[in-house]
């Protein structure tokens, strides 16, 4: 059986699946209309973020018995196309949940202490002390909106810390680090929110105007979770109306997003959708989808 790796993964999740007797082909960067061509050869395809399996690529694939995501979200796969069709998806959502949570938590401390503008600052030659007038995270109330494997990796490691934290997900019944509360109640208490939540339509612009105008003055925002479930514009008016002091953001509603109005405010920490970019996260996140792509052709 042969397996298309066409987005990189980890050498040790090639060499588990070459081990396993199948014929592994890597092209990582092939273009949509050749992907269609070659994608009939294939029993399986695994992917990361950059590679759309698309209904017409799932269609093409009349040998395709498995998609494997190596990461967390399929927004870059068409599951309903891939059930119609018999084919199984796999991912692996709890590879790279700690490299989330522990950039949540280097944007948490990069904002309360401006440390990127304070860098940008002193390499231009400039000793602004005065004007990075910081704060600390102890004592100050996180609010996470949605409490799962990566909001719980935060929430233990912001309690260590001796942050107060307030969780909203109406999926989540008990919690052991964190007070579940509504998501009007988390707007008003939180000195500082981050977002680990999937986008879907119940979660698309979350913080929008409404939920903005709800804050404190002087809020944080990070997301390290997905693009659009915050509305950037109204993001926007929040900083400019003082709202919000600062923004962390790793993700965005178009990516890549080379230029946005954002990036043009100082107010905004932002990185290339880097979350789970780690030697160790992308070291699990490919031996666990080598494992479960391995096992799908084998039943």
């Amino acid at each position: 059986m042969k397996v298309l790796i066409s987005d990189p993964i980890a050498k040790e999740g090639v060499d588990l699946l070459k081990k396993s007797g199948l014929e592994v082909v890597e092209k990582a960067g092939l273009p949509p209309e050749e992907l269609v061509k070659v994608i009939p050869e294939y029993h399986a395809i695994i992917v990361r973020s950059a590679t759309k399996v698309t209904k017409e690529i799932i269609e093409a694939g009349k040998n395709l018995k498995v998609i494997g995501r190596a990461g967390v979200g399929l927004d870059n796969v068409d599951k309903d196309a891939a059930k119609a069709k018999g084919i199984k998806v796999v991912n692996t959502p709890a590879a790279t949940s700690i490299s989330v949570a522990e950039l949540a938590l280097g944007m948490m401390l990069g904002a309360a202490r401006l440390i990127p503008q304070a860098t940008a600052s002193t390499k231009a030659g400039k000793w602004e002390k005065k004007k990075f007038h910081g704060f600390e995270l102890y004592g100050k109330t996180l609010g996470i909106i949605g409490i799962g494997r990566i909001g719980m990796e935060l929430a233990k490691r912001a309690k260590a810390m001796g942050m107060d934290i307030v969780a909203y997900d109406p999926y989540v019944k008990t919690c052991d680090f964190a007070k579940l509360v509504s998501l009007d109640e988390l707007l008003k208490k939180a000195d500082y929110i981050s977002l680990h939540i999937p986008k879907t339509n119940e979660t698309a612009n979350i913080l929008n105007k409404a939920a903005f105008d709800k804050m404190k003055k002087g809020v944080a925002i990070i997301n390290c979770a997905r693009g659009g479930v915050v509305d950037e514009n109204a993001l926007y008016d929040a900083i400019v109306a003082g709202t919000v002091r600062v923004a962390a953001l790793d993700v965005y509603a178009t990516e890549p997003a080379k230029e946005h109005k954002l990036f043009g405010l100082e107010q905004i920490i932002a990185t290339p959708h880097i979350g789970a970019q780690t030697e160790e996260g992308q070291g699990r996140a490919g031996v666990q989808i080598a494992e479960l792509v391995r096992d799908a052709l084998k039943e």
